[in-house]
C-alpha cells in the first residue's frame, strides 16, 4: 500500500520516451493527478509512432496472450476520438478491412475490371486481384493517423493537465534503496522523481538497466505514403495482400488509405541493428522500390505518375524473445516502470496500456486489464540473450 498514491499528495512521474506508449501513459498519469515529465530524445511520434500504420483491430489478437490488452485499448480509441474529436484532429475512422491476393504475372487489366468479376474489391484497386474476403468489419477495425493521434494526445495532456515535455536523453536511472529516486540526462540535468516509466520502444535494448533483464529487439519494417491524384476515387478499405511476385517469393504487404487523401502502404520487414539516433534511420532503397511495385500492381491511381510520393520511410517495431509486451514494475526497483515490446500492435495497444500503467504507478494495481502476463519479472532466472 506504501506505493500507492497518498490523499493529498502529488506523485512525480518521469515517463521515458515520446513515442505513443509514453504519451499514452504520461497523458493518464497527468489525467489521474500526477505531475509529470516526459522525456523524449529526439522530438514525439519521431520514430514507429510517427511513421506506422495506424490500424485498430478490435479481435485479431483473440486467442493469445494480448487479447484483453487488445480489446481494452480498441474500445478506448473510439471513447479518445469522442473525447478529442479524432475524425477531424487525428483521422480516426472505421473500416472494412480486406485479404486480397495480387499476383504479378497475370496481365494487367482495364481498370473496373478486377472488381466487376469480384463485388467486394473496390473499384479503385483495379490491378491483378483476386480471391477477395471481408476480414473485418466497420465494428471491428479502424485506423488513425499515429503521429496526428499522438501528437494529439500529448498536446491535451500539456495543455490541460499540466505535463512538461523535455527533450533530452536518458543516460541513468537512480536508485537509492532499491527505489527510484531521480533521472539523470546526458546533458546532466537531474529530474527527481518518485516513479519512472521507460517507454522506449526498440531504444530499450540499448538501456542497460532493461537489457541485463531481457531482450527487445528491433524488427525494421519500410513504408511509403502515396498522395493520388485522385483522393476521392479511393474507398475506406484496407487491404491485406497475398502479393506473389514474378519469380520470387509471396510477401504480405498492408495498403492503408487516410482521410486526408494520402494513402499508406508498408511491408518488407526484417530483423536489423537499431541505431541510437531516431533520426538516422533511412529505407533500404530496394525495399522502397518494391513497395513502389506493389503499389502501382493494387490500382493505378497509386502508380507512378498518377500519385506523388510524400515519404519513403522506415521504422524498429520493439520485439520481444517471447511475442509478448513488457509491462509492469521492474523486480527488485521500487517505483520503475517498463512499457516495451509492442510489436506491430503499439498503436493500437497504446491507449490501454497507458491507462493500465497509470493505474500500476498510482493505484499500485491495475483495472482495466489485468497485467501480470506481461510481467518483466518473467524473464527473472533466464539467461539474457544479446545480439
Amino acid at each position: 500500500m506504501d506505493d500507492q498514491q497518498q490523499p493529498g499528495t502529488t506523485k512525480r512521474v518521469v515517463v521515458c520516451g515520446g513515442g505513443i506508449i509514453g504519451v499514452c501513459t504520461a497523458y493518464f498519469l497527468a489525467k489521474k493527478g500526477a505531475s509529470v515529465t516526459l522525456v523524449e530524445k529526439s522530438s514525439v511520434a519521431c520514430a514507429a509512432s510517427g511513421k506506422a500504420g495506424g490500424f485498430l483491430a478490435l479481435d485479431w489478437c483473440d486467442g493469445g496472450p494480448v487479447e484483453s490488452l487488445a480489446r481494452a485499448s480498441f474500445n478506448l480509441h473510439r471513447s479518445l476520438s469522442e473525447e478529442l474529436n479524432g475524425p477531424e484532429t487525428y483521422g480516426y475512422r472505421p473500416l472494412t478491412t480486406l485479404s486480397i491476393s495480387i499476383t504479378e504475372s497475370e496481365p494487367s487489366s482495364p481498370s473496373g475490371s478486377y472488381s466487376s468479376i469480384d463485388s467486394k474489391i473496390p473499384s479503385w484497386v483495379d490491378g491483378p486481384a483476386r480471391g477477395s474476403r471481408t476480414i473485418g468489419s466497420t465494428r471491428t477495425t479502424a485506423q488513425v493517423h499515429p503521429q496526428l493521434f499522438t501528437r494529439t494526445l500529448l498536446n491535451t495532456a500539456v495543455e490541460k493537465h499540466g505535463v512538461e515535455v523535455v527533450i533530452g536523453k536518458l543516460e541513468q536511472v537512480r536508485v537509492e534503496e532499491g527505489r527510484v529516486g531521480s533521472v539523470v540526462l546526458e546533458d546532466g540535468r537531474v529530474i527527481e522523481s518518485d516513479s519512472v516509466v521507460l517507454a522506449l520502444g526498440p531504444w530499450s535494448g540499448k538501456f542497460e538497466m532493461l537489457a541485463s533483464m531481457f531482450r527487445v529487439y528491433g524488427l525494421k519494417a519500410h513504408s511509403i505514403v502515396l498522395e493520388p491524384k485522385e483522393p476521392g476515387a479511393i474507398t475506406a478499405h484496407a487491404l491485406f495482400l497475398s502479393y506473389h511476385q514474378q519469380g520470387g517469393k509471396a510477401m504480405d504487404p498492408e495498403v492503408y488509405p487516410r482521410p486526408t487523401g494520402e494513402v499508406y502502404l508498408c511491408g518488407m520487414s526484417a530483423e536489423a541493428e537499431v541505431p541510437d539516433d531516431p533520426e538516422q534511420i533511412v529505407g533500404n532503397p530496394e525495399s522502397i522500390e518494391m513497395l513502389k511495385r506493389v503499389a502501382r500492381n493494387v490500382s493505378s491511381h497509386l502508380a507512378e505518375g498518377e500519385a506523388q510520393v510524400k515519404a519513403e520511410q522506415a521504422c524498429f517495431l520493439p520485439c520481444t524473445d517471447d511475442g509478448v509486451p513488457v509491462i509492469g514494475e521492474l523486480p527488485g526497483i521500487k517505483g520503475c516502470f517498463v512499457a516495451s515490446g509492442h510489436s506491430c500492435w503499439g498503436i493500437l495497444n497504446g491507449p490501454a496500456t497507458g491507462a493500465a500503467v497509470a493505474e500500476l504507478v498510482l493505484d499500485g494495481r491495475a483495472s482495466i486489464v489485468d497485467l501480470s502476463r506481461f510481467s518483466p519479472a518473467r524473464f527473472v532466472g533466464r539467461r539474457s540473450i544479446k545480439v
